[in-house]
C-alpha cells in the first residue's frame, strides 16, 4: 500500500520539474534568475512567501513540540507571526531600493565590509538550513517505502532540489511555490478534520493525552517561551528569501499587501499543523515514547487514513520541506554571484555569464549541503541554531538600515559579528543547558547592544548614506 504514497509524491514532483522547465524559457539575465524579473503579482509574492516560510521548523518542529507539551504549543508561530506584522511596514521600503540581495541593502546603508559579512553569515546558515531539508524530505520518502535506504532517499531528493533550482531560478520556484503552498492549504484543511474525528473529539484526546497536555499554558516556563517564538521573529525580519521576493514583486505596494496576506496565511497553516499534530498525538500517543514525534502526522497519514488521502497529506508535507529547501538554495548562490563576483571580481560580467555562475553555484552549494547532511544526528541537532545565527546576527542592522538613522558601519558589522559569535559560544559552551536559558535571549541582547552602543560612540552616516533609505 505504500506504493501509493511513493508514486503519487514522485508525479508531484515530476509535475514541478515540467513547470521549471517551461519557465526556465524565459530567463535572460541575472534579475530573471535571481527577482524573477521583478514582475510577479501580489498573488505570486503571497504563495512563494508562504511556501518558503512554511518549512520542516513548522512541519516537524511544531509538531514534535505538540507531541511533547501539548496544546500549549500554540504560542510556537506568535513570534513568527509579530516579526511577519513588522515586516508589512518594511517590505514596500525594501522594494523601493531595487536591490537583489539583502546584502545590497547593507552595502548601501554601510559598506563594503557589511556586505561581506552577511555574505559569510548567509551562507553558513542557508547551506545549513538546506542540510536538513534534504534529511527531513528523505524522511518522508522513507515513510513511503520503508525498505528504502536512508542515504539513496537523501541522494534522490537532493538530486531533485539542485537541479530543480537551477533550472530557472526565482522564476520556476516562484510559481511552482504557489502550485506548493495551494497543495499545503488544502492538504491540512483535509486533514485536521478527519484526525479530529478519528482521535474521539476534545473528549477523545482528553481521554489519551495527559491532563497538562490539554492547557493552553501548559508546562513552558516564560524564559521557555522567548526561546521558542524569538528565534521566528529574528530569523523573518531579516530573512534574505523574503526579501528576495520584495525585490521580485512589480511594486512596492504589491509587496506590501502580499505580507499581510502572508501574516494570514501563516497564522493559519502553523495554527492548523499545531492542532493537527495535537489530535494526532492521541492517535500515536504510546505512552508518549513515540520514536521520532516530529513526523507524527506523517504518521498519522501512513497508519490511519485512507491511501487517496493519506498520499495528499504525504504529498503536502513533502511540498513543505521542498519549497523551504528551494528558497534557501537559491538565496546564497545569488549572493556570491551578485555580492562576491560582480561585486569585487568582475563588475562588468555579462548577463549570460551570471546565470550559468549561479546555476553553477546553486549545485555547487547543493552538493555541499549535501556532505553537511551525512554528518552525524548531534552535529545536525546544533546546526538547527542556524536559524538563530542568522537572526541574532543580521536581522538587527539590517532593520537598523531600513529604519534608524544613527545605525553606523561599525555598529552594523559588530552587531552581525556579536550576536553569530555569542550564538555560537552560549551553543556549543554548554551554556544553554547548564543555564537553561536558550542562546537566542543574550545573544539578541548583546547584538542589539552592540548595534547602538557602537552606533552612538561613531561619527553619524554620511547624508549620501541616508537619502536613499530615508529622502531629504
Amino acid at each position: 500500500m505504500s506504493s501509493i504514497y511513493f508514486w503519487t509524491i514522485v508525479a508531484y514532483m515530476v509535475f514541478l520539474v515540467g513547470v521549471g522547465a517551461l519557465r526556465s524559457r524565459g530567463v535572460a539575465s541575472q534579475e530573471d534568475f535571481s527577482v524573477a524579473g521583478r514582475k510577479l503579482s501580489t498573488v505570486v509574492v503571497f504563495g512563494t512567501m508562504l511556501a518558503t516560510w512554511i518549512g520542516t521548523g513548522s512541519i516537524f518542529g511544531f509538531a514534535e513540540r505538540t507531541y511533547q507539551v501539548g496544546i500549549a504549543a500554540w504560542i510556537l508561530p506568535i513570534g513568527g507571526m509579530a516579526g511577519i506584522l513588522v515586516l508589512s511596514f518594511l517590505a514596500a521600503k525594501a522594494r523601493r531600493l531595487e536591490a537583489i540581495t539583502v546584502q545590497d541593502i547593507l552595502e548601501q546603508r554601510y559598506n563594503k565590509w557589511a556586505r561581506v559579512v552577511g555574505v559569510v553569515t548567509l551562507v553558513m546558515t542557508a547551506v545549513t538550513i538546506v542540510s536538513y531539508q534534504y534529511r527531513a524530505a528523505a524522511a518522508v520518502l522513507n515513510l513511503t517505502i520503508p525498505g528504502l535506504d536512508f542515504r539513496v532517499a537523501v541522494i534522490i531528493v537532493a538530486v531533485f532540489i539542485i537541479l530543480y533550482t537551477a533550472l530557472a531560478g526565482m522564476f520556476s520556484v516562484a510559481y511552482t511555490d504557489m502550485v506548493m503552498g495551494a497543495t499545503m492549504i488544502v492538504g491540512i484543511l483535509i486533514t485536521l478534520p478527519f484526525v479530529w474525528i478519528k482521535a474521539g473529539g476534545y473528549d477523545g484526546i482528553a481521554a489519551t493525552l495527559p491532563a497538562d497536555h490539554m492547557q493552553f499554558f501548559g508546562p513552558i516556563s516564560f524564559v521557555q517561551a522567548l526561546g521558542l517564538v524569538m528565534p521566528g521573529a529574528l530569523l523573518v525580519l531579516g530573512d534574505a528569501n523574503m526579501y528576495q521576493r520584495f525585490f521580485s514583486a512589480k511594486n512596492e505596494g504589491m509587496a506590501r499587501r502580499a505580507t499581510i496576506w502572508l501574516l494570514i496565511g501563516v497564522a493559519y497553516m502553523e495554527m492548523m499543523i499545531i492542532f493537527t499534530a495535537w489530535a494526532s498525538s492521541a492517535l500515536e500517543w504510546q505512552g508518549g515514547e513515540l520514536q521520532r514525534p516530529g513526523r507524527i502526522i506523517a504518521y498519522v497519514a501512513r497508519d490511519h487514513m485512507p491511501p487517496v488521502l493519506g498520499a495528499i497529506i504525504m504529498t503536502a508535507i513533502m511540498s513543505i520541506i521542498i519549497s523551504t529547501a528551494l528558497s534557501y538554495l537559491l538565496v546564497p548562490a545569488t549572493s556570491i554571484v551578485r555580492d562576491v563576483y560582480q561585486r569585487f571580481i568582475n563588475p562588468e560580467a555579462k548577463e549570460k555569464t551570471l546565470v550559468w555562475m549561479l546555476r553553477g553555484f546553486v549545485i555547487g552549494l547543493g552538493v555541499i549541503a549535501y556532505f553537511i547532511s551525512t554528518f552525524s544526528e548531534q552535529f545536525l541537532n546544533v546546526a538547527l541554531r542556524a536559524y538563530t545565527i542568522y537572526g541574532t546576527g543580521i536581522t538587527p542592522s539590517l532593520v537598523a538600515a531600513l529604519v534608524w538613522k544613527r545605525a553606523t558601519t561599525a555598529g552594523a558589522v559588530s552587531s552581525i559579528v556579536t550576536g553569530v559569535t555569542t550564538t555560537l559560544i552560549w551553543e556549543f559552551g554548554g551554556l544553554g543547558e547548564s543555564t537553561g536559558i536558550d542562546p537566542v535571549i543574550p545573544a539578541i541582547a548583546i547584538s542589539v547592544a552592540s548595534l547602538v552602543g557602537v552606533s552612538l560612540m561613531t561619527a553619524p552616516p554620511k547624508d549620501e548614506q541616508l537619502k536613499p533609505f530615508f529622502g531629504g
